[in-house]
């Protein structure tokens, strides 16, 4: 568990040595982060956990031996809310579908690391679960049709709002301001959502909306 204004420590798996490389110096860097390790696929990843203590594991998807659906088994067995972010490319729907069924924080283009991944590690170490709108729309589209029974899980009009801007791929930000609260507020409807889904991520809270047509 993280104490606070300590840097956020980050544990990093992708089998690309140059952009493990530059990934590598980027969180360097970068204030507020340590990279505490780097790897090029997450076959010791419970005891890389055990070693190196991680605040936000980064995990490529297509790693060779074990890739990062494995990883993220892996890992959701032993550390529940652990957050982790996958690493993802326009054309991996499928491999984002699995992780989002197995339990992933959040999810970044590769295109997009530059300029994202520093408030996407941010954003999931408060709470909160960094989806790009292409993979939203990875999601609706998944799941578009395959609505199980609807299940009456009580939430408020404005939960469901909110809940419609997550599956949106809409930041915690963007859904304060389209909203007209606060962060702390749309923190807390957020919280009440997974309470009463009995999902732990906005992964898990998003699939499991899609499937069962609550929205």
């Amino acid at each position: 568990m993280r104490t606070e204004n300590l840097d956020i420590k980050i544990l990093l798996y992708e089998d690309n040595a140059d952009l493990r490389n530059s990934l590598s110096s980027l969180i360097s860097f970068s204030d507020g982060f340590k990279l505490v390790g780097s790897f090029e696929n997450a076959g010791s990843v419970l005891n890389h956990i055990e070693q190196f203590e991680p605040d936000v594991v980064l995990m490529d998807i297509d790693m060779p031996l074990v890739d990062g659906i494995a990883g993220l088994k892996a890992i959701r067995k032993r550390y529940r809310s652990l957050p982790v972010i996958m690493l993802t490319v326009f054309d991996d729907d499928g491999h984002v579908i699995d992780a989002i069924k197995n339990g992933a924080t959040g999810y970044i283009l590769k295109q997009h690391l530059t300029t994202r991944l520093a408030a996407a590690i941010q954003e999931v170490v408060e709470g909160g679960a960094p989806m790009s709108p292409v993979v939203a729309r990875m999601v609706l589209n998944h799941f578009s049709g395959q609505h199980a029974k609807n299940k009456d899980y009580r939430l408020t009009n404005r939960e469901k709002q909110i809940l419609q801007s997550l599956t949106e791929g809409n930041s915690y930000k963007l859904i304060a301001l389209n909203e007209g609260i606060t962060m702390g507020t749309v923190t807390t409807h957020i919280k009440n959502i997974y309470e009463k889904l009995g999902v732990h991520s906005q992964a898990e809270a998003v699939s499991k909306a899609l499937k069962e047509g609550l929205l």
